[in-house]
């Protein structure tokens, strides 16, 4: 009966179910041939029938489930029956072995596929339906090469010899693409790109080498046995940066740039002499996705206008700041492309240039030629510009000509590395600037944390414990509201979360307070702030997230400047810090 029903054909099959008519099918044909898609595929395109309602008819005709896979489990042996050339070519996936052999179609009517599936599979099998689009998803998630990169490991140790010379030999060699090496970084760099980490750690330790990947902000461990091959990888990956391969003593810093999958990205590399060889760090920027715009970053309308009106003033000093890793560089690159336009002059200092935009003129820092933030600026300000861009302000004397800058007619960008927004100008007092050279050139100053967005596809409801609601009294003065937290799935590898957002906080001084700043009365300014109307705190504002379902109170807590302890589930476990936080609520 089954197989009856699958040689029937789609269109007949949605006409009899009074989906679509004659005249409707004779469209979707014609439109079919000159596009070359598939019958299911074209209806859904033209808006003939929805696609979860084609993948219910099918469901129900053929007499087998239809799997929403975003919120499937997927067994990791199950999966590896199906090579992922093969899954990808017949758009197929295997979801179960037991009690029987299960397998996921896009188009579960496609005959040839299902006796290619048999013949590989070497079984017959039972067929669910699947959704196309979160197939293609599913794919980069569940075939990571994190085996591949354990097989081309071991190759390449088995290559090596203890030959210091035919070491190099091996790496520097005729450029084979076939060399173990190579599949291995190639395996290594397509993971990281499917798993969206942003950094690549290459560690050597005694006996084992670990490659760890920095997920939504949070490293994730590999351990390879061969720790032999760590000097191979640390070659090769030296030669692609052009960086001197026979030094090994200092740390060198480089960049180039990968084709994976498609896409362009750019690699920041830094090596650093360590025990047991040197250690690699590989910052990945894909530049296939442009710059992000202000309206992406995450900030609440209300502040997203203030930024917004601070940038578009032709002078004063605003700041970004927070920690390595916060996006400070992807902020002000946004406040750049915004106002990047053809009667504005626009100079950048940076180290190193992250993003590539027409129109600025950006200065790479080189500090081995004394080519350092404060020459390019003092280059700069000759070059009659209206906005300049300085990376950060690492001493003295870049704060002081970046100052002094903004007061004579320019609107000068920068990066801080401080806690919040409040404690950044008392950071270039204690650099040495005068107070009343930061109260007369600074606008704002724009405070920042990345937080990890709850995983859309295994959100629960997950209501505040007894100890989280103590918390947060303290924090916000009540504890209602509905909070989620992801379960894990395949989705997030099984994390609960998937991407990041920004959090922020925007300080903008008023006369009060900068006379506060002038005079270097650190407790009134603070108090000042603390009492403005227009000012939010940036745990504040994660809370708010959190309350919208963005992101959980685990994050909440774990950027929180108004929560100083140590993790989160050591604040959860102390009663008795939760009984001091709840005596002074």
């Amino acid at each position: 009966m089954l197989q009856s029903k699958r040689k029937l054909r789609l269109g007949d099959l949605l006409i009899q179910k009074g989906v679509i008519d004659e005249l409707q099918l004779q469209a979707a044909l014609k439109e079919q041939k000159s596009s070359g898609r598939k019958l299911g595929q074209t209806l859904v395109d033209m808006g003939l029938v929805e696609e979860d309602a084609l993948l219910n008819i099918l469901s129900e005709l053929l007499e087998i489930p239809f799997v929403r896979l975003r919120q499937y489990q997927f067994d990791p042996e199950a999966v590896k029956r199906l090579p992922e050339n093969i899954a990808r070519r017949y758009r197929a996936i295997v979801l179960s072995q037991t009690p029987e052999l299960l397998v996921g179609m896009s188009d579960p009517m496609d005959i040839f596929a299902y006796d290619e599936l048999a013949r590989i599979l070497k079984h017959p099998f039972n067929q669910a339906v699947v959704r196309d689009s979160e197939l293609l998803e599913t794919f980069d998630v569940v075939y990571s090469h994190k085996s591949d990169i354990s097989q081309f490991a071991e190759q390449l140790h088995d290559q090596l010899s203890d030959d210091a010379f035919d070491l190099s030999n091996l790496v520097v060699g005729s450029g084979d693409d076939d060399a173990p090496v190579v599949r291995l970084l190639q395996s290594v760099f397509e993971d990281a790109v499917a798993v969206r980490a942003s950094d690549i750690h290459i560690e050597p330790d005694e006996s084992v080498l670990r490659i760890r990947q920095r997920i939504d902000g949070h490293l994730h461990e590999q351990v390879i046995k061969e720790k032999r091959i760590s000097a191979a990888v640390v070659l090769r990956l030296k030669l692609m940066c052009g960086l001197n391969i026979s030094e090994k003593r200092i740390p060198q810093d480089g960049r180039f740039t990968a084709r994976v999958k498609g896409r362009s990205i750019d690699v920041r590399l830094s090596t650093m002499p360590v025990q047991y060889g040197e250690s690699v760090v590989m910052r990945l920027l894909d530049q296939s996705e442009g710059i992000l715009d202000l309206d992406s970053t995450g900030m609440p309308p209300d502040l997203l206008a203030r930024f917004r009106h601070l940038i578009r003033r032709p002078h004063g000093l605003v700041l970004v700041t927070g920690p390595t890793g916060s996006g400070k560089t992807t902020t002000l690159y946004g406040a750049l492309n915004e106002v990047n336009e053809p009667g504005v002059k626009i100079i950048t200092a940076e180290d190193p240039v992250e993003y590539r935009l027409p129109r600025l003129t950006q200065v790479q820092v080189n500090p081995k030629i004394d080519l350092d933030f404060a020459s390019v600026l003092r280059a700069a300000l000759r070059q009659d510009p209206d906005i300049i861009l300085v990376g950060e302000m690492r001493d003295t004397e870049t704060a002081e000509i970046g100052l002094r800058a903004a007061l004579t007619g320019h609107l000068v960008l920068s990066t801080l590395h401080t806690n919040d927004a409040v404690s950044s100008a008392w950071r270039l007092m204690d650099m040495g600037i005068e107070p009343y050279l930061v109260a007369s050139a600074m606008s704002g100053i724009l405070a920042q944390r990345l937080v990890r967005k709850v995983c859309p596809h295994c959100a629960e409801e997950a209501p505040p414990s007894a100890n989280e609601r103590v918390w947060l009294e303290a924090l916000s003065g009540h504890a209602e509201g509905a909070f989620l937290r992801g379960h894990g799935c395949y989705q997030c590898g099984n994390t609960g979360y998937r991407g990041r957002m920004g959090v922020f906080e925007l300080l903008e001084f008023d006369e009060e307070m900068l006379e506060a700043l002038r005079v270097g009365d650190n407790g009134r300014l603070t108090t000042l702030v603390r009492h403005s109307k227009q000012f939010k705190s940036l745990s504040r504002h994660a809370l708010d997230d959190a309350r919208a379902g963005k992101t959980t109170l685990e994050e909440v807590f774990r950027i929180s400047a108004d929560i100083s302890y140590g993790s989160y589930e050591q604040m959860l476990a102390d009663e008795e810090a939760v009984a001091t936080v709840q005596a002074s609520a």
